[in-house]
C-alpha cells in the first residue's frame, strides 16, 4: 500500500512538473492607457415627478391616504377640501386606490380617483393652481387564470386560490346539467378555469364571464367553453360542440341544502304518517327566488291545499315541472305566461302542508313523479352548423389556457 501510494505521488508530480534545463520565454508586456468618454446623463426635469398608488383603508380620509403618499403641499390639500368638483374625494371606498404625480419636494403635481359614479376624478397643477375634472374611464377586460382541488367543498377551494365567488357560481351553473354540486363533489376533484376580469382605468371593478372551464369529478374530466353567436346568444359548449346546457336544471336553487329527497317511503312531518315523498325538498330562506328548470308555459299558478301557492310548468313533449309552497308568484306568472329556462316563477316560502321555509319541487313525465336528481335529461341544441368551424378554432387556445392553469396549480403545490 505505502508503494503504491508513493507511485501515485511520483506519477503525479511526473505529469505537472517541468523537466530540467527548460527555460521560459519572456512574453513582452505594454502598458496602454486611453481616456473614455462618460456618456451624458439627462437631468430628470423637475417637472416630471413620480406617481405613487395608495390603496384606502377602511377609517382612512383623503388627510391620512395622502400623508401615506408622501404629498406635503398645504395649497393642494386646501384646494381639495374647497373645491366642489373634489367632493368624490371625500367619499373614498375602501379598497379603491389614490394615484398621484409629485416632485422631489412633495408638491402635488396630479391626482387620479375612480368615484363612486364610474368616473375617474382627475386633478391637475396649472400654472395658476389646480384645476379638477372628470373623464370616461378607460375599460378593458383581460383574462385570468385559476384552477385548484377540492378538498371539503367547491367554495372552500376557490377561495384557497382567490377564485371571485361570481365566477365559482358560474363554474356550477355550467357544469350543473352533469354533477350535482350538493353530492357528486369528491375530495381530490379539480378544476381549472379562464375568466374575464373587467377593468375601470386599470383597476379590476369586477369579474365578467367564465371562457373556458374543466372540471374533473370521480376522474371524470369535463370542458366547457363560451361561444357568443350573433343569433342565439351566449352559451358553453363541450370540444366538439354539443351543448353544455341541458333542456332542464337539476336544482331550480343555486347552492341550497337538500333536506329531503324523492322517496317512496317518508314520515310526514306534518300530516305525521309514512307517506311517499315523490319530489325534493330544498331548504332555503323564505323569499328566495325559485328558477324555471326548463322553457315552457305556466299550466297552474295558484293555491293548492298541500302545496300552498304552486306553479306547475309545461314543458315540451310530455315533461312538467312543479313548485310548491311558495310565499308568493313572480310578476308575470300567470297560467298561459311563457317561461324561460332560469327564470324566476316565485319565492320560497311556507304555505300549504309545509313545517318551515323550502321549496317542494317535482319533476314529471307523463304527470308521473320522477327523482330530478338521477333522471337523464337532455341536451339543448349544439353549435349551429354555419359556425361550427369558427367555434372549434377558437377552441384550441382556451385549451391550451386551461392546460396551462391546470399546470402551474400542480407546480405550486408540489
Amino acid at each position: 500500500m505505502l508503494a503504491f501510494v508513493l507511485l501515485m505521488s511520483l506519477g503525479v508530480v511526473a505529469a505537472f512538473g517541468l523537466a530540467p534545463d527548460t527555460t521560459l520565454s519572456d512574453i513582452p508586456t505594454q502598458f496602454v492607457k486611453r481616456d473614455l468618454a462618460l456618456p451624458e446623463f439627462a437631468a430628470t426635469p423637475p417637472t416630471a415627478g413620480y406617481w405613487r398608488e395608495e390603496r384606502i383603508q377602511r377609517g382612512d380620509t383623503l388627510g391620512s391616504v395622502l400623508a401615506r403618499l408622501s404629498v406635503v403641499d398645504a395649497p393642494a390639500l386646501n384646494f381639495l377640501h374647497v373645491d366642489v368638483r373634489a367632493r368624490p374625494l371625500y367619499q373614498l371606498k375602501p379598497g379603491k386606490s389614490v394615484r398621484v404625480q409629485t416632485d422631489d419636494d412633495g408638491h402635488l403635481l396630479a391626482l387620479a380617483y375612480l368615484a363612486q359614479g364610474g368616473e375617474v376624478l382627475a386633478v391637475r397643477r396649472t400654472g395658476d393652481g389646480f384645476v379638477a375634472e372628470s373623464a370616461a374611464p378607460r375599460e378593458a377586460v383581460r383574462l385570468e387564470m385559476r384552477s385548484g382541488e377540492i378538498r371539503s367543498s367547491l367554495f372552500a377551494a376557490a377561495d384557497a386560490v382567490a377564485l371571485p365567488d361570481a365566477i365559482t357560481s358560474q363554474i356550477a351553473d355550467v357544469f350543473s346539467g352533469d354533477i350535482d354540486f350538493h353530492h357528486d363533489l369528491r375530495r381530490g376533484d379539480r378544476f381549472a378555469v379562464v375568466y374575464e376580469m373587467r377593468e375601470v382605468d386599470g383597476q379590476p371593478v369586477g369579474p365578467g364571464c367564465v371562457v373556458a372551464a374543466e372540471f374533473v369529478n370521480k376522474g371524470t374530466a369535463r370542458r366547457a367553453f363560451l361561444w357568443r353567436s350573433a343569433e342565439d346568444g351566449e352559451g358553453y359548449y363541450a370540444e366538439d360542440g354539443k351543448s353544455q346546457r341541458k333542456a332542464f336544471l337539476r336544482s331550480p336553487l343555486a347552492f341550497t341544502r337538500v333536506t329531503s329527497g324523492f322517496s317512496l317511503a317518508r314520515f310526514h312531518p306534518f300530516m305525521q304518517t309514512w307517506r311517499a315523498h315523490k319530489g325534493v325538498d330544498f331548504a332555503a330562506p323564505s323569499g328566495t327566488p325559485v328558477r324555471a328548470a326548463g322553457d315552457g308555459k305556466v299550466g297552474v299558478a295558484g293555491a293548492q291545499s298541500g302545496y300552498g301557492n304552486v306553479v306547475v310548468v309545461q314543458h315540451n313533449g310530455a315533461f312538467s315541472t312543479v313548485y310548491a309552497h311558495l310565499s308568493r308568484f313572480a310578476a308575470g306568472i300567470k297560467p298561459g305566461a311563457p317561461v324561460a329556462q332560469g327564470e324566476v316563477v316565485g319565492y320560497v316560502g311556507q304555505t300549504g302542508w309545509a313545517t318551515g321555509p323550502h321549496l317542494h319541487y317535482e319533476f314529471r313525465v307523463n304527470n308521473e313523479q320522477r327523482d330530478p336528481m338521477t333522471i337523464a335529461l337532455p341536451n339543448a341544441q349544439p353549435i349551429p352548423a354555419a359556425e361550427r368551424a369558427g367555434y372549434l378554432e377558437r377552441v384550441v387556445p382556451l385549451a391550451a389556457q386551461l392546460a396551462l392553469a391546470r399546470g402551474v396549480t400542480l407546480a405550486g403545490a408540489d
